[in-house]
């Protein structure tokens, strides 16, 4: 009773910051769920995405039509309308696969409250350290840039380059254009209201969705090596055939995981990489143009910038990053067996353990639309790529 009671403990807090904003989305997957509260929680995301493209990316892309001449401002408006575009694209394909991540948190519930040695409960527990250390530290940058983005404006202080389309002095978060009046009360108010709103649940969507991804693929890792010391040991299990079937079974639960995380979130990190590499090579271009023009842009509106550059910068990074652990951990398992002393087994013993060789050679990536793998070299071509097309853009200003 009380090691069932301590993994339930345990469990809540492995994933209760998680949690909390994937249910303000109304996107936390349930494994049991009566027919009417899931009509809520569908409504709710539907409120959520009407909101996101009439409330915020409509005003943007008007905006952006009605000022496309001047590639300064055309720049500083992709700053809210790609990232706008990729939080409708997360929603919608978590929305659309909630169904199929189901079983992960099934296995996830169940690896918690399985009764392990303390050994292996440390193992998972100091994975769990891990991803509460980025998921906390994730919540804090965003916390503190969307509090930023709204209050800064309400000051007067300016986070755009140029004038203001609007005609007015009164500010907005992004750039945006609306067909009415919003110059005066209460049509101004109300529509900075609804703004935050939408950039708080941007803001949201942001950190919910990556920060479930690194919940998966770290909980996958603490299993893979809880998995690969079994493996390390397991000559010395009295029934070998029974602890090789139970880590064979493992072993095959984990890579279907994998499966189901790689189909959820291929498309999402295709949608990141392209923003990404655009934004960062836009953003490197807007940079040095406002440095150089010194006397008529603020201190404050470079500082932003170069803040912005290095948010998104650590955050594609932290993506690399946790698809490099999971290929690293994979090997990990590949090396275990291999370090197996097979030369002193029976040799049906050690022939079983030609398919679990077979089997384990074969990495396990996160692709970015199954085009190429998730690690930290594909983030560094990446920027390579992204600073190249910043002499591009230099040259069509130029021209």
């Amino acid at each position: 009773m009380d090691s069932s009671k301590s993994g339930y403990r345990d469990l809540e807090w492995a994933i209760k910051l998680n949690r909390i904003s994937l249910e303000v989305l109304g996107l936390w997957p349930k494994v049991e769920e009566v027919p009417r509260e899931k009509l809520k929680r569908n409504l709710h995301v539907l409120a959520i995405l009407l909101l996101f493209v009439f409330g915020v990316l409509f005003p943007c892309i008007h905006s952006l039509i009605k000022t496309h001449e001047d590639i300064m401002i055309v720049i500083e408006h992709l700053q809210g309308i790609l990232p706008m575009i990729t939080c409708v694209i997360r929603i919608i394909i978590f929305w659309w696969k909630k169904e199929d991540i189901i079983p992960l948190i099934s296995m996830i519930t169940e690896d918690w409250l399985k009764s392990r040695n303390v050994r292996e409960r440390n193992v998972m527990i100091t994975w769990t350290q891990r991803l509460r250390m980025i998921v906390l530290a994730s919540y804090i940058l965003t916390g503190v840039a969307f509090v930023s983005v709204i209050l800064l404006p309400m000051f007067g202080v300016s986070l755009t380059y140029g004038v203001n389309i609007n005609n007015t002095e009164k500010r907005f978060p992004l750039r945006v254009y609306y067909f009415f009046d919003v110059t005066s009360r209460p049509q101004y108010e109300l529509t900075y209201i609804s703004l935050s709103i939408g950039l708080f649940f941007a803001a949201v969507t942001y950190t919910g969705i990556d920060n479930f991804l690194g919940l998966l693929v770290f909980h996958t890792c603490s299993q893979l090596d809880i998995l690969s010391t079994r493996f390390m040991y397991l000559n010395k299990f009295v029934k070998f055939h029974n602890g090789l079937k139970n880590c064979v079974m493992n072993h095959t639960r984990l890579l279907r995981g994998i499966a189901i995380i790689e189909d959820t979130y291929n498309k999402m990190l295709l949608a990141l990489f392209l923003y990404f590499s655009i934004l960062f090579a836009f953003y490197g271009f807007l940079i040095i143009n406002l440095v150089e023009e010194r006397n008529s842009v603020s201190i404050t509106h470079v500082t932003s910038l170069i803040c912005v550059v290095f948010v998104i910068f650590v955050h594609m990074g932290l993506y690399c990053a946790v698809g490099e652990i999971l290929v690293i951990q994979c090997d990990r398992m590949y090396y275990a067996i291999c370090s197996q002393e097979w030369y002193t087994l029976e040799s049906k013993k050690a022939r079983n353990l030609i398919f679990l060789l077979i089997q384990t050679k074969i990495p396990c990536y996160i692709t970015v639309g199954k085009i190429f793998p998730m690690t930290m070299a594909t983030f560094c071509s990446l920027i390579k790529t992204s600073t190249g097309y910043v002499s591009v853009l230099f040259t069509t200003r130029n021209n």
